[in-house]
């Protein structure tokens, strides 16, 4: 169907000022849906309290309100603009939030303005941890046993009906805020207060705690004709009980079998539609049973997110611009991927790479709070890299984070034995360099898994590394030189990650020594392209990564 000529002014509200759980990625996000609504030929209004931010540049509204994110303002600007729609949903959480108190208000329909992108009910039934809970049953799907709470009295009681240790989640709030693990009464008593009043409606999840159960992400899309696709799928390297947000994270999914990938695919179908998202993003989140593979739904965000900027930038496909367009009548069929110029954007991205992010944070300046990660999400910002294989893309992200690391080097004195295992088990912002730490000092893969419960195959990878270096070692010892070291180990440490830093390092020489190497080999990095297909179709507007292969695209 063709775009809506029914509207003419469309109020995007956005994210307002950079917090943790909630920063840039809705800048990108949101800049990205109002270019697309004025190419459109719609005209943007934008509210946002962020000066400092894209989205508020002249260029990318037609008029741009900095004022505060409350329901109160936006009324203020609804009543001067009489806008004839509002998008809620490229504003992160706090978007959602004042749209629904809007709607719930009354304020929309006062003013006669359409809430596009996300209707009232589909916000309350995905945000609304009770609502959420009784849709999934409806569908046949698995939930952790939990029960919705008010009081500090029902957390208590709740928790022993269901046993500790129980996991907390507040309905409406960002990143996790106020959520988190309790593992005794008193820590529940505490977390319990915390997270009520934390909740905009004083509402929390009390939930059956699955920790070390893997973690999945769906991106999901759907238009009004009901199409429904996969963007991406993400894989977690942390085990459930550390926020999405600050965990290590992975596209595609690398370690479950197909089958079960379209088990969870499908599942993502029948909650989208469920929900009642009726057009642009949405993330759904799983947990799968390591031993037996049960599969459990955790939760949704009916928005775009901070996994969905990830997914836009690991598969070259716009969610931002594309939801922003079926929030206004296209359809996914209609609207044409920018990079191909051939296949419709209900052509699911297939990707040919490993993408890893890795998250970034800044506990030194925060003096009070412990390098602890759990379910509230604590990071500050990301790296993601792009590379053929897992040891690459991660050795990449690594080094990008711009704390002194140039991969995954060694940490400094390897502590015992009895607190490598304290520091396998607290999962905290360096817990894979300790897992380096852990293979060289003789734990197994078996061992490190139990400790951290990381799935095996992300902890053989890294093992692969630390025995490469090993080896490379070993032959620095026995009085090897750069200059002897064969084309071939050359080129795998390459294709393994290794920065020249690193291998300068190794060989106790310089960077520029190893380059210098490197282009006598004739070893030098070639360049792949992001172009949602897998080179199926030609690319026109691609971008690029650095990789050691033979061909060059």
């Amino acid at each position: 169907m063709p775009k809506r000529t029914d509207i003419h002014k469309i109020l995007v509200i956005g994210s307002g000022p950079i917090i943790i759980g909630q920063a840039c990625e809705f800048d990108y996000s949101g800049t990205q849906a109002c270019k697309a609504l004025k190419a459109e030929g719609y005209e943007v209004v934008l509210i946002n309290s962020n000066p400092a931010t894209i989205m508020t540049d002249p260029s990318v509204g037609d008029r741009t309100y900095i004022e505060p994110i409350t329901a109160e303002f936006v009324e203020l600007v609804i009543r001067h603009e009489k806008p004839d729609a509002l998008l809620p949903t490229v504003g992160g959480q706090t978007a959602l939030n004042v749209a629904e108190e809007l709607a719930r208000t009354g304020v929309l329909k006062r003013y006669g303005v359409e809430m596009i992108g996300a209707n009232p009910e589909a916000i309350a039934k995905a945000e609304d941890r009770n609502l959420f809970k009784k849709s999934m049953e409806r569908i046949g799907l698995s939930v952790p046993a939990s029960c919705v709470v008010k009081t500090v009295e029902e957390a208590l009681a709740t928790a022993v009906e269901i046993g500790l240790p129980v996991i907390l989640r507040p309905s409406f709030t960002l990143g996790g805020t106020g959520g988190g693990v309790a593992y005794n009464v008193e820590e529940l008593t505490e977390m319990a207060k915390l997270a009520i009043s934390m909740s905009p409606i004083h509402e929390v999840l009390i939930e059956q705690s699955v920790l070390g159960w893997k973690e999945f992400e769906l991106e999901v899309m759907r238009d009004l004709k009901d199409n429904v696709v996969i963007i991406c799928s993400i894989e977690n390297f942390d085990a459930m009980g550390v926020h999405t947000g600050d965990s290590i994270t992975v596209a595609p999914i690398q370690t479950l079998t197909d089958r079960e990938y379209q088990v969870m695919r499908d599942a993502a179908v029948a909650i989208i539609r469920e929900i009642g998202v009726e057009t642009g993003g949405s993330n759904i989140q799983f947990a799968i049973h390591p031993d037996d593979g049960r599969m459990t739904v955790i939760e949704m965000n009916p928005r775009v997110s901070r996994s969905s900027a990830l997914a836009s930038k690991a598969t070259g496909f716009p969610i931002a611009k594309i939801a922003a367009k079926l929030a206004v009548g296209y359809s996914l069929d209609e609207l044409r991927n920018d990079i191909t110029r051939q296949t419709p954007a209900c052509f699911e991205p297939t990707i040919d790479y490993c993408v890893v992010k890795v998250p970034r944070f800044t506990f030194e300046k925060f003096p009070q709070a412990q390098p602890v990660l759990t379910t509230s999400m604590r990071s500050v910002g990301e790296a993601m890299a792009i590379g053929r294989t897992f040891k690459e893309a991660l050795q990449k992200a690594l080094r990008s984070l711009e704390i002194g690391r140039a991969g995954l080097d060694d940490f400094g004195a390897i502590p015992d034995r009895e607190e490598l295992k304290r520091l396998l088990s607290t999962p905290g912002p360096e817990r894979v360099f300790r897992i380096k730490q852990a293979y060289q000092s003789g734990f197994t893969t078996d061992e490190i898994y139990h400790l951290s419960m990381i799935d095996p195959w992300f902890l053989d990878n890294i093992e692969q590394i630390v025995e490469f270096e090993n080896g490379l070692k070993k032959g620095r010892k026995s009085g090897g030189s750069l200059e002897a070291l064969p084309h071939e180990q050359l080129y795998l440490a390459k294709q393994y990650g290794f920065s020249d830093v690193q291998l300068a390092r190794l060989f106790d020489t310089t960077e520029k020594a190893v380059r210098e190497r490197r282009a006598e080999l004739g070893i030098r990095p070639k360049f792949k392209s992001v172009d949602t297909c897998a080179a199926e179709f030609e690319a026109f507007t691609p971008y690029y990564y650095s990789t050691y292969e033979q061909e060059d695209e």
